[in-house]
């Protein structure tokens, strides 16, 4: 786990974090078929029912995550993502772990998330399932479509 980790809410202005959900997109866009791509851009990441935040170590970008409300008592996790230079050092799992606390402190029953399948996702459904999350049916407007798969976890 990376000690000097800072995660905050942020507004997106910054050009290191915009950057980081561009290379975001375009790595769903590589490794997903176009009709499965959910990932946002940054104009959908300011949404009022969106909060995003960001990881740092320092003034580099490390990591982001954002949680979009589905309902009162359930969040989505969205835009989950540790910076190349950053992955298999923890920023991901820290991330996970902020975004559970804070659905926690909304008083959320679940939290859920949709991703794809193969092994570019592998690492990060290794960790969803670390902690606890399971196969549920599509929620929201997801369609189950053979490529996206959608977990959940009760809180």
């Amino acid at each position: 786990m990376v000690e000097s980790l800072r995660i905050v809410e942020d507004d997106l202005s910054g050009e290191g974090i915009r950057g980081l959900v561009a290379f975001h997109l375009a790595e769903m866009h590589k490794f997903s078929p176009a009709c499965s791509v959910h990932a946002m851009p940054v104009e959908r990441l300011r949404d009022p029912d969106v909060t995003f935040w960001s990881a740092w170590v320092g003034g580099d970008i490390a990591g982001m995550g954002a949680m979009k409300r589905l309902a009162d008592d359930h969040g989505e996790l969205k835009s989950m993502r540790a910076a190349p230079e950053w992955r298999g050092r923890g920023v991901g799992e820290a991330m996970l772990l902020h975004l559970l606390a804070e659905a926690r402190a909304r008083g959320y029953a679940r939290v859920s998330l949709e991703t794809g399948r193969g092994e570019a996702f592998e690492p990060a459904l290794g960790l969803y399932r670390k902690h606890g999350f399971v196969p549920c049916g599509a929620f929201a407007d997801y369609v189950l479509d053979g490529f996206s798969q959608c977990l959940t976890l009760r809180l």
